[in-house]
């Protein structure tokens, strides 16, 4: 009598957490949006008004600093290439933000702190999540809560995906005093 190999089985192992991650990939929600729903952001407090822009990933509410949570854009004296010449890539961000941001009122609602002592925030104005929308027009990397932004942006060359560029985690180590 043959024993079954239980290497071969013709069904996956975790056919619910395949199906899962396949429903969401369809229905085209986003990490970030998941994370709202479950509650996981863990919201402490909720700071708001009309911002100064400060780089690509920090806005200033009057004398509160508050960071984008899960992205991280190049640093404002940072220089990127489009692959021919190299350009300003940290004002860049910078004035993206700004754009977004367009003088109006946001709201950020607080998940916890850097480790600089920042507040990291999830940050929206009329209903728009910058922190996304910031991955999504190529002007910053991601990590794994807007993966499918950041994916998006490489694959369509926008922002810093148009050349070579440099991490800003990279950039920041290489250049410790700016």
């Amino acid at each position: 009598m043959m024993r079954p190999n239980r290497y071969n089985r013709a069904t996956p192992r975790r056919p619910l957490l395949v199906l899962v991650v396949l429903g969401i990939v369809l229905a085209g929600l986003h990490l970030d949006d998941l994370m709202e729903l479950a509650g996981i952001e863990n919201d402490k407090e909720t700071v708001a008004g009309t911002p100064y822009v400060v780089d690509g990933d920090s806005l200033t509410f009057d004398d509160r600093r508050v960071r984008l949570v899960g992205i991280d854009a190049p640093e404002l004296r940072q220089d990127c290439s489009n692959g021919k010449k190299p350009y300003p890539c940290g004002r860049r961000a910078r004035d993206s933000l700004a754009e977004l941001v367009n003088g109006d009122k946001v709201s950020c609602r607080i998940s916890g702190r850097d480790r600089y002592d920042r507040a990291l925030g999830w940050c929206r104005r009329r209903g728009v999540l910058l922190n996304r929308e910031m991955v999504r027009a190529g002007w910053a990397t991601a990590d794994w809560r807007f993966l499918i932004a950041e994916t998006g942006a490489r694959l369509a060359g926008r922002g810093i995906w148009q050349g070579p560029f440099q991490s800003p985690r990279d950039w920041r180590r290489l250049h410790p005093n700016r």
